[in-house]
């Protein structure tokens, strides 16, 4: 495996990050969190036409520019470090491996341009109301009629599911877990934004009464697709919070420089100077983890499920413990609404819920190797 970065690779991390500081600060991440939709639809047009962000791990044949996913887990650490709140982790990294990982060349033809070119907005709905991550929790059903399928049913906690222009669901039908193409305008579907802790990150309830559906692949096929799927949205989750992880961090060791008490910087007491050094060993381990496993996919490894399982449990863990040691070391400042400290601290919270917690991972890395 690669896991040096090349210089190409950083010269499109400095790209990234100079883009989202100068399009995407965080006063603008604020002014977001109030918009129903929580999209700058000017900001994700430039993310396509001037980098080419949402097609950057899409195959040439199919309007990307046929990187790997290395350097898309890149751009997703810039986007968690910058809290970007816009659809990309639903469209170019859920909606679109779903359709690479299928068996539908035509699907693929027809749908991922447009989503590589940021045209298209689509995301994944699979979870229900009870939130499981598994495909065996899917109830949503699909039936085969003389005019094509419809859906009947519901999906919860759908990323950006109330903006999308294109829902790919999960549907369970007589052959098993199948996937449709859903266009939200359809009769049949009705989508309602969910009210969610982390305000930059937008969920949705869609709902699907006698919806037509396209088929996408073959029935009975989704659950291998879905297990592809979440197993790399697990790494580019992880990819995101690694960079948010080092911001937090960060952030506290800026505050520990320039804050004084008993005449000195608090950073020069042993106390805080010892819980810095702890926070920098758990993100640089993060960060080992998350190259490993952003390599892994880029070569199509055997070991991606094994990984996914243990860089999202391990993220999950490091993004929480360093947002909130972050506002500890802001003391009474990273408790009000003006800092945004507690902003890391949200999104390192659904970020830990979203795909699954540690020990969710932690237990399906252990029934995967079978223990």
């Amino acid at each position: 495996m690669k896991l040096a970065v090349s210089a190409e690779q950083q010269e499109l991390r400095d790209s990234v990050r100079r883009f989202l500081a100068d399009r995407a600060p965080l006063s603008r991440v604020r002014e977001l969190m109030e918009i129903d939709d929580g999209i700058d639809e000017i900001l994700w047009r430039q993310a396509g036409a001037q980098l080419g962000l949402q097609g950057i791990a899409i195959g040439a044949d199919y309007g990307g520019a046929g990187f790997s996913f290395a350097e898309q887990a890149i751009i997703l650490e810039e986007l968690g470090a910058a809290l970007y709140g816009g659809p990309y982790l639903a469209s170019a990294v859920l909606a679109a491996t779903a359709l690479l990982a299928s068996s539908d060349d035509d699907a693929r033809r027809d749908l991922l341009p447009a989503i590589a070119s940021g045209d298209t907005i689509a995301t994944l709905a699979f979870t229900e109301d009870d939130g499981a991550w598994t495909p065996e929790a899917i109830r949503l059903a699909a039936t085969s009629t003389a005019h094509g399928w419809v859906l009947d049913g519901h999906k919860s906690f759908v990323l950006d599911g109330h903006t999308a222009s294109l829902i790919l669901a999960v549907a369970r039908t007589d052959a098993g877990l199948s996937l449709f193409a859903v266009d939200p305008a359809t009769a049949g579907v009705q989508r309602t934004a969910l009210p969610t802790l982390d305000q930059t990150r937008k969920l949705a309830r869609c709902e699907f009464a006698s919806a037509a559906g396209r088929l996408v692949g073959v029935p009975g096929e989704a659950a291998a697709v879905l297990n592809r799927t979440l197993d790399v949205a697990a790494i580019a989750l992880a990819a995101e919070q690694l960079g948010g992880a080092q911001r937090a961090l960060d952030m506290a060791v800026s505050y520990a420089k320039v804050r004084h008490q008993f005449g000195r910087p608090i950073g020069s007491f042993q106390a805080i100077k010892h819980r810095c050094a702890d926070l920098l060993l758990e993100v640089e381990s993060l960060r080992s983890a998350v190259g490993y496993a952003a390599a892994a996919v880029a070569e199509d490894s055997e070991e991606v499920p094994v990984v996914a399982a243990l860089v999202k449990a391990l993220a999950s863990e490091v993004y929480f413990h360093v947002a909130a040691e972050n506002i500890q070391i802001h003391g009474g400042i990273g408790f009000t609404w003006e800092h945004d400290a507690h902003l890391y601290f949200k999104r390192a919270k659904s970020s830990e819920l979203f795909l699954g917690d540690g020990n969710y991972h932690r237990e399906h890395l252990a029934t995967r190797i079978g223990l």
